[in-house]
């Protein structure tokens, strides 16, 4: 896949593209994905995927203390890769963009930039300045310019919504089962393995202490979770707390410390991706460290349980 990271330079041009935020890169977005793709094979053309960086709200201050996104830039890019999309045109969000009315955005890049002879949106398509850009004003401008535009419908597990909020409610409240069946994948967190206090050795559970830099991403509710671990060609199953190990820490201070199963070795500053498969319980203090001790242990037969019934 190639990465535009701006539109100084020459960009594939009569593409099949797409225009979105793309967080999570979940089952909706990849059916427009999937349509792209059939779509450059039908019309002999590549395709491509136009998005913003950073995310708009956290450049115009739109409640961006609030929002947590599902994936890093390099977590996006990296399920975009492995869903098949041929280009990628990261746009540099700033204010000055951000005064951009949609139709210049459509004429100056959609248009003239990059010349697609296709474009396919999802079926609340809102973009370009106080999110004028609507599927009823880009159907003009497609027609106006011979793009053929299509739109996908909505997308529905069961009868939940498949969407980026609706997934981020999902995963700050714990449910990473509901989640992951939305995002079509175990949400992941990437991180870098530090120095923590190592309680955990001390209760007999050694734990790897786990630093993820980037602020904005979404972190898991609080508790105990069935996860499977990926660094290099490694991959282990193990149990990962989130929270501020209440029985043995008064400090408040929350952490994300993880317990590999079957694994002995120093994995200090190695970077680590933490796939989450379910959360077993919620974080709770405990009358002394040996009742900690014993729910721990209880944790990890019933993670070695679940894992076992998915095989």
């Amino acid at each position: 896949m190639k990465v535009y990271r701006d539109l100084s330079g020459e960009i594939t041009p009569g593409t099949a593209a797409t225009i979105g935020i793309f967080d999570g890169v979940h089952l909706a977005h990849k059916q427009i994905i999937t349509r792209l793709k059939e779509l450059s094979l039908e019309k002999g053309c590549e395709s491509l995927l136009v998005t913003l960086w950073p995310h708009p709200r956290y450049v115009l201050n739109k409640d961006a203390d609030s929002l947590k996104l599902l994936t890093t830039l390099d977590e996006k890019l990296c399920l975009l890769e492995t869903a098949g999309l041929q280009n990628v045109l990261l746009i540099p969000f700033d204010a000055q963009f951000a005064s951009t009315s949609f139709d210049k955005f459509i004429k100056r890049i959609i248009v003239d930039k990059l010349r697609a002879r296709h474009l396919v949106v999802g079926f609340n398509h809102q973009f370009g300045r106080d999110r004028q850009g609507n599927f009823d004003s880009l159907k003009l401008l497609a027609e106006k310019n011979n793009i053929e535009l299509e739109q996908m419908p909505k997308i529905m597990v069961g009868e939940q919504r498949v969407s980026s909020s609706v997934i981020r409610n999902q995963i700050s409240t714990g449910e990473i089962v509901t989640a992951n069946k939305l995002l079509g994948y175990e949400y992941i967190l990437t991180g870098k393995i530090v120095h923590g206090n190592k309680v955990g050795r001390k209760l007999g559970f050694p734990t790897a202490n786990i630093e993820v830099a980037e602020l904005y991403k979404l972190i898991p509710a609080d508790g105990v979770y069935a996860i499977e671990a990926i660094f290099g060609n490694t991959r282990l199953k193990g149990m990962l707390n989130i929270g501020t190990r209440p029985t043995i820490d008064n400090r408040g201070i929350k952490v994300i410390e993880a317990n590999f199963f079957n694994f002995e070795g120093n994995l200090y500053n190695t970077f680590i991706t933490i796939k989450f498969h379910k959360r077993i319980r919620e974080e709770i203090k405990f009358e002394s460290a040996e009742k900690l001790v014993e729910q721990i242990q209880n944790d990890k037969q019933t993670i070695i349980n679940y894992f076992n019934t998915i095989k």
